[in-house]
């Protein structure tokens, strides 16, 4: 049974290298203008496409209108409008789709606090990416607040918050984008959490 789990974990990586040098062969045909690229692209990464956006999808209240294929088709139609992405591989696509994600949802959450800004308290959760139950849209708005604030002091910082926590990338993924090793990744993570959790805190105190 041992040998067997093995042999299983053995596939699982030599499927998954598969699908990375699929991913990063149809990426660079379609940065060459290659068009029937994306087509083929988008149904070898719409499981991971749906797992971003189930991550973003808990961060919003159930009675969101906006369902996780919904996300996903959207983000879609604005990836087909970038233009000049000089694509590097699999990790740089998701954590494109991640930031198209983050400002459609960010976007969605502004309409429905123009009224209501200020009514509650940030209270977000940067565990590892997970997010412990749905948040309010005042949270997920507080937050790229935030980020703003942090990118203007510290953009890689800012980076490996939205890729770890919007993204959900691992710190080798994160570590692979933005071309530093895993040690500056965790180092970066800790320190950004540390900062964003004094930045809301005194936003709530503000609100008070």
């Amino acid at each position: 049974m041992a040998d067997g789990n093995k042999l299983g974990a053995v596939g699982d990586r030599t499927t998954s290298a598969s699908s990375s040098h699929e991913v990063t062969y149809l990426l660079r045909a379609w940065g060459s203008g290659d068009e029937d690229a994306l087509q083929r692209l988008i149904p070898v990464v719409y499981p991971e496409l749906r797992r971003i956006a189930r991550r973003y999808m808990s961060r919003e209240r159930s009675s969101n209108t906006l369902q996780t294929t919904a996300l996903v088709h959207e983000a879609y139609l604005r990836l087909v409008d970038l233009q000049g992405v000089n694509w590097q591989d699999r990790s740089h696509f998701f954590a494109i789709c991640a930031r198209l994600m983050r400002r459609i949802l960010i976007d969605l959450a502004r309409s429905k606090l123009y009224q209501k800004r200020g009514e509650g308290k940030a209270c977000v959760c940067l565990d590892e990416g997970r997010v412990m139950g749905p948040q309010p849209p005042a949270d997920i708005v507080a937050l790229d607040e935030a980020l703003k604030a942090l990118a203007a002091l510290d953009p890689r910082k800012e980076q490996v918050v939205e890729l770890r926590f919007f993204g959900g990338l691992s710190v080798e993924e994160t570590a692979h984008v933005l071309r530093v090793s895993n040690e500056t990744v965790m180092r970066d993570w800790r320190l950004a959490k540390t900062w964003l959790w004094r930045e809301l805190s005194q936003e709530n105190s503000h609100g008070d």
